[in-house]
């Protein structure tokens, strides 16, 4: 068991969660997930998670295994096309994950998805938490548009716009 990673996520700044995302952050990071699905055809779906609890810490679950089992628990899979992608950040550990459906991981090098992460880091580096995630949400709907554009047509919200906050 890694002692300093269960301080980490016992310890952390999870309270904090309100301070870097509060309500008019998340109205704001919503709308921006609402305006690129707008350009595309693939919906995503942004969780920030403060902490891991502590279970899943001595069970050795890592930040990657976190994020499948949203992407299944928030049924992301679940979409007409296959084309959902989870954004998810752990702030305790300082970890983003990206998960992407099978119809878009087909597609989409996983260089970049690890793009779009390396340029949220430097953001939260900076502290600036909602430039962070807006940062992910744009550069993740710029790349779907280029990957799956929309055909003009309205479609369907299958994924709820707001971020999930844990």
């Amino acid at each position: 068991m890694d002692i300093g990673r269960i301080a980490t996520n016992l310890f952390a700044g999870w309270f904090q969660m309100g301070k870097h995302f509060p309500s008019a952050t998340l109205d704001t990071i919503a709308k921006t997930v609402a305006e690129g699905e707008g350009t595309h055809r693939g919906e995503l779906r942004v969780a920030i998670e403060s902490r891991l609890p502590f279970p899943a810490v001595a069970a050795n679950v890592t930040a990657r295994d976190r994020a499948a089992m949203l992407f299944s628990h928030l049924r992301v899979w679940d979409t007409d096309e296959n084309c959902g992608v989870l954004l998810y950040v752990l702030l305790s550990e300082h970890r983003i994950e990206i998960v992407a459906d099978r119809g878009i991981a087909k597609v989409v090098a996983p260089a970049e998805w690890e793009a779009i992460t390396s340029h949220m880091r430097d953001e939260f580096a900076g502290g600036r938490y909602r430039e962070a995630v807006q940062t992910g949400v744009a550069e993740a709907g710029a790349l779907l548009a280029r990957h799956f554009p929309g055909n003009g047509d309205p479609r369907r919200n299958e994924l709820p716009d707001r971020p999930l906050v844990l």
